[in-house]
């Protein structure tokens, strides 16, 4: 499989956004190892995919929350999760 290093990043975090607990920026660039401005675009981008994605806040800062997944729009979730180490290798290689 061939996969685009690009749009194998908004697979895997749109699976990360619905399998981790409360993930918030800190959390993904931990995770994925990414600096903060690569998980910001992602983040950004994935709405004009029909990715439906959220903020909740919590606390008194702005930043202080973290992002929920309501839909997955056209994106198949269950194909992400079966094809996850395809995609790492994908995002490794790009």
């Amino acid at each position: 499989m061939n996969l685009n290093s690009v749009f194998a990043r908004r697979l895997y975090l749109c699976w990360l956004l619905e399998n981790e607990q409360k993930p918030n920026v800190p959390k993904l660039m931990e995770i994925t190892g990414w600096p903060r401005r690569t998980l910001q675009d992602v983040l950004k981008a994935l709405p004009g995919m029909g990715v439906e994605l959220d903020f909740v806040q919590q606390g008194i800062r702005n930043n202080d929350g973290y992002y929920q997944l309501s839909s997955w729009g056209p994106l198949d979730r269950q194909w992400t999760e079966r094809h996850r180490e395809q995609l790492l290798e994908a995002i490794s290689q790009g």
